[in-house]
């Protein structure tokens, strides 16, 4: 009988994270190259694949790494077919590419709203578009999307980001529901909050000592009590492109201490002192919630 803990390898599979320069995809990468896994990613300029390509080789992971538009089809076309020639077929994406513009709706542009709307739902339709035929014609493959809180609520400010991951959770249940039948499973990863740098200045104690007032409405609105970590991420990432979730479809898993789970107690009852040690997780992600 197959060993259980094989059905969690990633070995001979190749998997492609977009945008995965650094951050939650540089993470989500590692940890399937720990796994087993071949490892292509692109991102939007050539300083941020050099960059990737660099990290990557400090881990001692062979990566192969492009620019590529993920709205750009022709682009994300031929990345495929030249990543598949140095890699092999494409057995696992994650569309991990997004931007966040946080601007008041009745303030926003079209242009900007656009913008989001096209990397952060229409990047993940096209990737999926591309690799999807191999994935039919090999019956296997696995998508994962990156989904947020912001799939299920709402926030002030970030009207084009919410309606995107939205948009993105129903993609996600779409392509479960029209290729399902092919053995191809897509899920999503929902993060909840987690601490990066960009978040360290709402994590900041303030002049008088006291807790900068985001970090305690974060920390009271989550039943652990804590901001997220990087590594919180990647046992979710391997197993949902591992055979091990292979009867998993059309899912999205929101990893975020229970905050969605749980209406939060009166800030005001959080202790300070509970929190002064902890060690914080400053992996360069590019965004948060």
């Amino acid at each position: 009988m197959e060993d259980f803990l094989q059905r969690f390898s990633l070995k001979g599979k190749t998997a492609w994270i977009t945008g995965a320069s650094y951050g939650l995809g540089l993470a989500y990468a590692t940890a399937y190259a720990q796994s087993g896994a071949k490892i292509v990613f692109n991102d939007i300029k050539q300083e941020l694949v050099d960059r990737g390509l660099e990290e990557y080789k400090k881990l001692g992971i062979d990566a192969y790494g492009a620019v590529c538009d993920v709205t750009k089809e022709d682009q994300v076309q031929e990345f495929v077919k030249k990543a598949e020639a140095e890699k092999g077929p494409i057995d696992i994406l994650v569309n991990n590419a997004g931007i966040i513009k946080r601007i008041p709706m009745h303030e926003m542009s079209v242009e900007d709203w656009q913008m989001v709307v096209d990397i952060d739902l229409t990047g993940p339709f096209i990737c999926s578009k591309a690799v999807l035929p191999g994935m039919m014609e090999r019956r296997s493959g696995k998508i994962i999307n990156a989904c947020s809180m912001m799939s299920e609520f709402g926030r002030e400010t970030v009207s084009a980001y919410a309606a995107a991951k939205g948009g993105l959770k129903m993609l996600t249940r779409n392509i479960c529901s029209e290729y399902g039948q092919y053995n191809i499973q897509c899920n999503a990863i929902g993060p909840g909050y987690i601490a990066t740098p960009q978040t360290r200045p709402l994590r900041e104690k303030q002049p008088d000592g006291s807790m900068h007032p985001f970090d305690r409405f974060i920390r009271s609105k989550t039943p652990a009590q804590r901001w997220g970590r990087t590594e919180d991420l990647m046992g979710l990432a391997v197993f949902l492109a591992s055979p091990a979730s292979d009867f998993i479809n059309g899912q999205v898993v929101y990893i975020d201490g229970g905050i969605s789970a749980y209406i939060g107690q009166d800030p005001g009852n959080l202790d300070p002192s509970k929190f002064a040690d902890e060690i914080e997780d400053d992996a360069d992600v590019k965004k948060e919630g």
